[in-house]
Formats: C-alpha cells, sequence, structure tokens
C-alpha cells in the first residue's frame, strides 16, 4: 500500500495505491461528495488481482479545493495528470455518480487510456439539474451538515438505512468532512455536464450498472448509456446510489467478472 499526493500544475491530488505493482491498472473514481475510503468494500477483492489506483477527486477528501466552478472535462484531465505522473499509459476505469461522468469524458475523448470502462450510478445528463443550484445555495449557507440528512436517503434505501447503521454512519462522516467549497464546484460540474452526444463515440468495452431504487441516477439514465455506447452491458442491483456499499458483494463480483474477462 502506498499513499501519497501529486501536484497537477497546483493542484494537489491524493491518491492511493493497492496490490502488485506487476498486475494490471484499475482506476476507482469516487462519486460526488465522498473520497477514496468509499471504495473499501471492494479493496480486500480488488486488490487481489489488480493494481488500484484510488483518488480523491479535486475538492473532495485530501486533494485540493481550487477555485470554482469545476467542470468534467477539467476533473478527467487530473485522472490523465495522475496516469502520466506515474507512467501509467493505459488502466481500466470504474467510476460511481461523479465517478462515471468523468470516466464517460476520458473514454469518448481518450479512449486509448483506458482499457475496460465501468460506468456506476451515474448519467449523460443529470435529471433535473436545476436542483443543484438549490442544493449549492443550501451549503453556502449551513455547510455539509445542512445537506447530510437528504443526500443519505438518496444514497440509500431505507431497508439499508436501518440494517447497517455502521455503514451508514462511516459515509455519513465522509459526507460531513467533504470540503464545502469543493462540493459546491463539483455540484457545479454535474449540473453544466451534457455528455449524451458524445458518449456514442466510445469503442471501449463498457459496464453500466444501475440501482433499482437510485433516484438521483435512475436507471433509465443506466440504460440510455447502455443502448448508446456500442456494446455496452446493463447490470441492474437492488440498491439506490452508492451500490458498491449496499450491495457490495454483488457489486464487487460484478467487477471482477467484466474486468477478468
Amino acid at each position: 500500500m502506498a499513499e501519497s499526493f501529486i501536484d497537477l500544475g497546483g493542484t494537489r491530488l491524493h491518491y492511493r495505491m493497492d496490490g502488485e505493482h506487476e498486475l494490471p491498472v484499475l482506476v476507482l473514481s469516487n462519486s460526488l461528495g465522498t473520497d477514496l475510503s468509499m471504495w473499501e468494500p471492494q479493496m480486500p477483492e480488488l486488490a487481489r488481482r489488480f493494481r488500484v489506483v484510488r483518488y480523491d477527486t479535486r475538492g473532495h477528501g485530501r486533494s485540493s479545493v481550487t477555485s470554482g466552478p469545476y467542470t468534467i472535462e477539467q476533473l478527467a484531465r487530473d485522472v490523465l495528470g495522475l496516469l502520466d505522473a506515474l507512467g501509467i499509459e493505459r488502466a481500466h476505469f470504474c467510476g460511481l455518480s461523479l465517478g462515471g461522468m468523468t470516466g464517460m469524458w476520458l473514454a469518448a475523448h481518450e479512449g486509448y487510456r483506458i482499457d475496460r470502462l465501468v460506468l456506476a450510478n451515474t448519467a449523460a445528463r443529470i435529471p433535473g439539474p436545476e436542483a443543484y443550484n438549490t442544493r449549492i445555495a443550501k451549503v453556502r449557507e449551513g455547510g455539509m451538515v445542512s445537506v447530510a440528512p437528504a443526500v443519505l436517503e438518496r444514497w440509500f434505501t431505507p431497508a439499508f438505512m436501518a440494517l447497517d447503521q455502521a455503514a451508514i454512519a462511516r459515509t455519513r462522516t465522509m459526507l460531513e468532512r467533504c470540503p464545502a467549497e469543493g462540493y459546491m464546484a463539483a455540484c457545479a460540474a454535474v449540473r453544466d455536464m451534457d455528455q449524451r452526444a458524445d458518449i456514442a463515440s466510445i469503442t471501449r468495452p463498457t459496464l453500466v450498472i444501475a440501482g433499482t431504487h437510485d433516484l438521483a441516477t435512475p436507471p433509465a439514465e443506466g440504460r440510455f448509456l447502455a443502448a448508446t455506447i456500442p456494446g455496452a452491458l446493463y447490470l441492474e442491483l437492488p440498491a439506490s446510489q452508492l451500490s458498491n456499499i449496499e450491495t457490495a458483494p454483488l457489486f464487487t463480483a460484478a467487477l471482477l467478472d467484466f474486468l477478468m474477462i
């Protein structure tokens, strides 16, 4: 395990590497409001088979909070800078929510850097983008704590929230410690993104994972991705948005099945 920082033209990106150096590389990209620790449920299995590179998206976790608003292209170019700094020419990529939006841009515009692509609980154009203006205003007024309850209710089903309170507590802590300025800047990136035309150019093998109960990026958005990206596979899990946590064994198994082909 190695945990470190790189400087990308004044932006400090926090990342962590797990797994043996000679294994295939897999990049994991976090969702809006989380950090690289969101992938902990997957790490025991993934690190045995891949050299896993996790990073905190700009404005999240321990990475720099630069002035916003951010764009999806900007966040994707951070990934390219990270890969370049690590001497990695090509990698598998798995992103959830905001991370999936980042992956779409990479595969559509710099596809030669991507081997296999996993887009989880994400969309090419977010439904109801104007709602992010309300969320930005609320965070500006009351900080991350003010939106945490509503966000958690969109991230998990009521059944899971009642069943695994320890996981909910860990996730709440992760969300509430997300820098408010970085969160608002990334909300703007999600709000302003429209990749519906671009994704048809993706040629990399792609798996789309959706959550049956996901209100933020509903299954219809996942089905659109799978229908538009040539040859893409589609899988729906009985979860809300953070399907990698709520249905961790199913998510991990699907990821391995796809990446190990």
